[in-house]
């Protein structure tokens, strides 16, 4: 039963390392349009010059120091917390792409994961060279985590990485029902930029709206582990136990839709 076990595990560990190194190589040749897409995320520095130039900050008694650190690392959160699957499973169901897939043993979804995973390790230069250029322009805003604090932020990180994935599964199993589910992901951007703490942390809205967020899982995907590499003050348990109940809740429901979404799609196919 042990040897089993241990066979198992080699196997599963050899297919995910040849998937990544796989998907790593493939996005390699597209290293610009990553850079773009790096570029494109650089929405948390805006708003702190925005925040930096107003007079409510200082009300709410967020220093420009501390609000550096904030939207930095929001910046950083977002950079790595991006998720696409949406858009190109609905390319691959509509040009047929996933067919083969499923012929495949491997299920489909770990391959899109391994490519946000092998896309993020290809984002990694780009963040790297923005941070620099922004500490070189703004030298009084450089910091560095404590290697705790670091550490459990690239472990929160990665799970509302996990946790956002989980939640556009949802959403992308909606594509064997309709042509438009990338529609419906682009409204829930909306909530998720105002409730996720991207363009203002969450103590500078009122108490109401406060609460409301919290209940959703929007923080826990941005504002949760960009406290958490800021070096300010969090509930740690909480933050978990949010990303683990709604993990709990969205894993079921997205394996619920792919499987009554595979018998629409083979009906279809039929």
């Amino acid at each position: 039963m042990r040897g089993s076990r241990r066979l198992r595990f080699a196997r599963g560990w050899r297919i995910a390392r040849v998937l990544l190194s796989t998907q790593y190589a493939y996005m390699l040749e597209y290293r610009a349009e990553i850079a773009l897409w790096a570029l494109s995320g650089v929405l948390p520095l805006i708003m702190l010059g925005v925040w930096s130039g107003s007079e409510a900050a200082g009300g709410l008694g967020l220093s420009p120091e501390r609000l550096s650190r904030y939207f930095l690392s929001a910046f950083v959160v977002r950079q790595f917390t991006i998720v696409w699957l949406v858009h190109v499973f609905e390319e691959d169901a509509l040009q047929g792409r996933l067919s083969p897939y499923l012929l495949q043993p491997l299920h489909p979804l770990w391959r899109y994961l391994a490519s946000h995973l092998s896309e993020q390790a290809t984002r990694l230069p780009f963040v790297v060279l923005i941070m620099a250029i922004f500490f070189l322009f703004q030298p009084a805003a450089f910091w560095l985590p404590t290697p705790g604090g670091f550490l459990l932020a690239v472990v929160a990180i990665h799970l509302a990485f996990l946790l956002r994935f989980l939640l556009q599964t949802v959403i992308t199993m909606l594509c064997f029902w309709t042509e438009r589910a990338a529609a419906l992901e682009r409204l829930l951007l909306i909530p998720y930029l105002f409730l996720s703490g991207l363009v203002a942390p969450l103590e500078a809205f009122p108490e109401g709206v406060r609460a409301f967020a919290l209940l959703t899982p929007f923080p826990a995907m941005l504002s949760f582990p960009a406290q958490l590499l800021a070096g300010e003050p969090v509930d740690l348990a909480g933050g978990l136990i949010t990303i683990g109940v709604w993990a709990a809740l969205l894993l079921p429901l997205a394996l619920w839709l792919w499987q009554a979404g595979l018998r629409r799609y083979s009906a279809m196919g039929a």
